[in-house]
C-alpha cells in the first residue's frame, strides 16, 4: 500500500487531494505514518518505526493503524500493490 502520488502532504500535516479538492489535517502520528508510506515502507516497516518512536503496545497500534488505513481508503487516498 502507498499514498497516491498526486496527494500532497505539507510539513505541518495538511493533506490535499487535487482530484477532489478535499483537504485533511493530520496529527503528528498521522504525519509520521504518511511520511513512511510516501517513502514506500510497508505495514511491517511502519509498525517497527512507530514502535521505535512512540511508546505504544503493538496490538493497540495495529488497531489504530487498521482504522487509519480504512479512513485513507475511504477517501481514496491509497494505492494498493494488488490493484
Amino acid at each position: 500500500m502507498k499514498l497516491k502520488a498526486n496527494v500532497a502532504v505539507s510539513e505541518t500535516g495538511f493533506l490535499f487531494d487535487p482530484n477532489t479538492g478535499e483537504s485533511f489535517s493530520l496529527n503528528k502520528t498521522g504525519q509520521f505514518i504518511l511520511k513512511l508510506l510516501k517513502d514506500n515502507k510497508d505495514e511491517a516497516e511502519v509498525l517497527e518505526a512507530v514502535m521505535e518512536k512512540y511508546e505504544v503496545d503493538p496490538a493497540v497500534f495495529q488497531r489504530y493503524m487498521d482504522d487509519f488505513v480504512r479512513m485513507l481508503e475511504q477517501f481514496n487516498l491509497l494505492e494498493r500493490e494488488d490493484q
